[in-house]
């Protein structure tokens, strides 16, 4: 597979995520997937919400569903900043670790995919919830790579 296909893939999963959980469960200030290979950090995926509310419902209702077939696992973060969490050599590409990092090597969607998933939710927020912007009517139904992975669900909430 070439690296555009991957990250098309990746992308699919990524809007899949944030529409389903911004949607149900609360206004999504940041989300990270991270990308290491260590187990303990594989298939994470890092959400913080806009509050403490929305964090607490979202990781009881996440940890009664599946996605790909696969059970989710959430639970809550006393992280309040995901910077913290980022490892800072990989953001400059001099991590010597690699994948098997303790820290977050998060994986970017496409920067126009980011900003449109951002620019809607706000859209729909400032709209009420009844009505959904264009960009969240076509959620992907593709199966993708990051489906084979199980997910853990960390939720981060706001101080």
């Amino acid at each position: 597979m070439t690296q555009s296909q991957l990250q098309e893939h990746f992308d699919t999963f990524y809007e899949d995520i944030f529409i389903e959980i911004s949607t149900k469960y609360g206004e999504i200030e940041a989300m990270n997937i991270c990308e290491n290979l260590g187990d303990h950090l594989l298939g994470n995926v890092y959400i913080r919400f806009s509050s403490e509310e929305e964090a607490g419902i979202a990781v009881e209702a996440l940890n009664q569903r599946f996605y790909s077939g696969r059970p989710l696992y959430a639970e809550l973060s006393p992280v309040t900043e995901f910077r913290e969490a980022c490892c800072r050599q990989n953001e400059n590409g001099e991590c010597t670790k690699g994948g098997f990092c303790n820290f977050m090597h998060p994986k970017e969607p496409t920067p126009k995919l980011k900003k449109d998933l951002f620019a809607a939710q706000r859209e729909m927020s400032q709209r009420g919830s009844n009505s959904r912007p264009t960009a969240y009517e076509a959620v992907a139904t593709t199966t993708v790579l990051w489906d084979q992975l199980q997910i853990l669900i960390i939720v981060f909430l706001i101080t």
